[in-house]
């Protein structure tokens, strides 16, 4: 098995995937017996690693997918060393994948954690595998094992620990003073332009505050939460920086209809939670029953309960529909080719070290099929589009190609704008857009789009005309009366919904409230019934920068 040039880094960012919070505990023998499983699987191009990791039986899903990452970041060197020591010749009941996982964890692991007949089969090999590991480190003139690995493993920045505060179970400035009581310290907040250089000085222990994001702390790469009683209890949440940026700039508001259109794991859902303070309504998609499990698990940890959970495709979803043609905000991230997650691990030949062109077609296709349906939905206002990609087909072409169609409808937003990794400049709005990278900005690879309605753009003009005394003008007299007329038959739209919700499952999917019931009637009307307050955020949110309400919202 050889390694392509693919990133074998951290993998931190991707682990959160997998998280629930006290993973039962199971036997090596099981654990070795599934990462050989999937090694198999993986040689014979029978799904990528996250996919495999995820429909695995193996429930403990962490501590499967680091030792998985572990073993193909040494997979050249273990197979050079089963090769020189022909460990599979002296022991023909084992098999290689098996004796890959073995070989690293008496080698480069924990140590072996088995016994029966693979421990005695090791033992047996003990010395010539030891000896092995010998000759390549005097062959390659280095004295350490993590010298041996390829320069490409090698030489990847190492992602700070993000984790942002779940503002519906504690304030940031709580969370700071419980994190000081564990012991870190909070070191002065980097402004935009010495964030790099701040956040790759920080000495364990020392975390800061991110300059863009509030809610967002940022630790050295490496630092463990799994123990902490914060994350337990689910105050805090480990989510890369880059995925918090498409709630960030949607930023709906408290009481806003949003659909997040491809929601597990669930992070982003209950980031938007928390920018809506649970007031409001979350129609959760997913078509993986089992990722949305998972995504049921982390959001009632995060105390989410504005979200309502839908099985199935959001393609599937009828913006017609009464209970989602109200629906003014959506975050869309769809299927991508995850080229810029940096511990990506979905290639193991050489020949694999490229998406092909073919694939890259076709995910651009389901991309741009998702955003144009979700800027047909008639009341809404803004969508977030993002993929974890560096390609530009699946970024500012599908952007361009949307705009092109919605031409006159919808422009894009400047988002971010103290951010200085921007769309490449494909088209006369693509600057408007933001990429992330690790080298530039500490974060997995990832680009963001905001699309907005024109008449939104519309309102937010007229309503700063001001006549020669000061007083609002007589266009915005007229919008104001046409803002209220939506609202009222946003209000009876709403109402029909939630009376349909709770009277029986949707014809677009399986559905259920995370908290396995219906809202009480009583907070439904309490939230419609103050237009003057829904009137107020909207047009705080429509004058201030993105990066200022989003602020606002969090804290």
């Amino acid at each position: 098995m050889r390694l392509s040039p693919c990133d074998f880094g951290s993998f931190a960012v991707i682990e959160q995937k997998f998280d629930v919070p006290n993973p039962p505990q199971t036997s090596s023998r099981m654990l070795y017996t599934e990462v050989a499983a999937i090694l198999l699987k993986l040689e014979n191009k029978g799904g990528t690693v996250k996919s495999l990791v995820y429909n695995s039986r193996h429930e403990n899903k962490r501590q499967l997918y680091a030792l998985l990452c572990e073993t193909l970041k040494y997979a050249s060197i273990i197979d050079d060393i089963i090769t020189s020591t022909q460990l599979l010749k002296r022991e023909k009941f084992l098999k290689k994948h098996m004796a890959q996982v073995l070989v690293y964890e008496q080698l480069f692991g924990k140590g072996l954690q088995v016994g029966g007949k693979y421990r005695e089969a090791l033992n047996r090999n003990k010395t010539a595998l030891h000896a092995a590991l010998v000759r390549l480190k005097v062959r390659s003139k280095v004295s350490k094992n993590e010298d041996l690995l390829p320069d490409i493993v090698k030489s990847q920045v190492s992602l700070p620990r993000y984790v942002r505060v779940n503002t519906l179970k504690i304030t940031i400035e709580a969370a700071i003073k419980k994190l000081k009581q564990a012991g870190f310290s909070l070191a002065d907040k980097p402004s935009v332009e010495n964030f790099a250089s701040t956040v790759s000085d920080l000495e364990p222990g020392q975390f800061v505050q991110d300059p863009h994001i509030p809610a967002l702390l940022v630790f050295p790469p490496g630092t463990g939460f799994h123990d902490n009683q914060l994350y337990k209890s689910g105050e805090i949440i480990l989510q890369d920086k880059a995925s918090c940026i498409p709630a960030h700039v949607l930023a709906p508001p408290p009481g806003a209809l949003v659909i997040d259109a491809c929601a597990a794991p669930g992070n982003k859902t209950s980031h938007m939670t928390s920018l809506m303070q649970n007031k409001g309504k979350i129609f959760a998609f997913d078509i993986d029953s089992k990722r949305l499990a998972t995504m049921r698990s982390l959001t009632r940890r995060a105390g989410v309960l504005c979200a309502q959970l839908v099985h199935g495709s959001f393609l599937d979803c009828d913006p017609g529909d009464p209970r989602y043609s109200g629906v003014e905000y959506i975050l869309l991230d769809p299927s991508c080719s995850g080229s810029g997650i940096t511990s990506r691990l979905d290639h193991l030949t050489d020949e694999e070290g490229s998406i092909s062109t073919e694939r890259l077609e076709s995910l651009a296709q389901f991309q741009l099929s998702a955003l144009r349906h979700a800027l047909s939905f008639p009341a809404v206002r803004r969508v977030a589009y993002s993929t974890c990609s560096v390609h530009r087909q699946e970024n500012e072409d599908v952007v361009q190609a949307a705009l092109q169609e919605y031409e006159g409808k919808y422009h894009l937003q400047h988002i971010l704008p103290t951010w200085r990794h921007r769309g490449t400049n494909t088209f006369p709005q693509a600057g408007r857009c933001v990429r992330a990278s690790p080298e530039q900005d500490l974060t997995n690879g990832f680009f963001v789009a905001l699309f907005e309605k024109n008449s939104e753009r519309v309102d937010v003009k007229e309503e700063q005309t001001t006549s020669p005394d000061g007083e609002l003008g007589e266009n915005v007299s007229v919008k104001k009366k046409r803002r209220r007329k939506r609202k009222k038959n946003f209000s009876v739209e709403t109402k029909m919904e939630h009376k349909e919700t709770c009277a029986a499952p949707g014809t677009n999917g399986k559905e259920e409230l995370v908290n396995n019931e219906c809202l009480p009637q009583k907070v439904q009307t309490k939230n419609i019934s103050r237009p003057k307050k829904r009137r107020k955020n909207r047009k705080q949110e429509t004058r201030m920068p993105e990066e200022e309400a989003s602020s606002k919202a969090m804290i």
